[in-house]
């Protein structure tokens, strides 16, 4: 198993943060690893995600999982689960009224070791994610 994550804590509310993660056409405006999505972000529905550290190559996922201001989950992979990943949003309500963010993405399968090798080091781009995200939540 590979994989990278990023927690952030955002003065808004779960609905303010769920709007923002759920707008694809706007992804772009405000998340500086993305330069667009194609299709919904809604529940089952399949999405293509293109990247600037992947310019040139798209990313075809289903949002398989779904629970409004709570979690959501972009899984995509190869047959016989021979490669996936899947990406997890999480968003928890804190007591003070603020909401931790969590994303994280798991690749695992048989074949792991020979494409995980050619997945970079996501670190970065995950802590540039949570700190956009941040950034556009807490604007007034």
């Amino acid at each position: 198993m590979k994989s990278f994550e990023a927690t952030t804590t955002i003065a808004a509310s779960p609905e303010r943060i769920w709007a923002i993660l759920t707008d694809a056409a706007n992804f772009p405006t405000w998340e500086p690893g993305v330069t667009r999505i194609d299709g919904t972000i809604a529940p089952g529905e399949k999405i293509t995600v293109y990247t600037k550290i992947s310019p040139d190559r798209a990313f075809p996922v289903t949002v398989s999982e779904f629970v409004p201001g709570k979690k959501m989950v972009w899984s995509s992979g190869m047959p016989l689960g021979l490669f996936k990943g899947a990406r997890t949003f999480t968003l928890t309500l804190q007591g003070n009224g603020t909401v931790e963010v969590h994303t994280r993405e798991v690749f695992d399968g048989l074949l792991l070791p020979i494409i995980g090798r050619t997945i970079p080091d996501l670190s970065e781009s995950f802590q540039n994610f949570a700190a956009a995200l941040k950034k556009a939540a807490e604007a007034k």
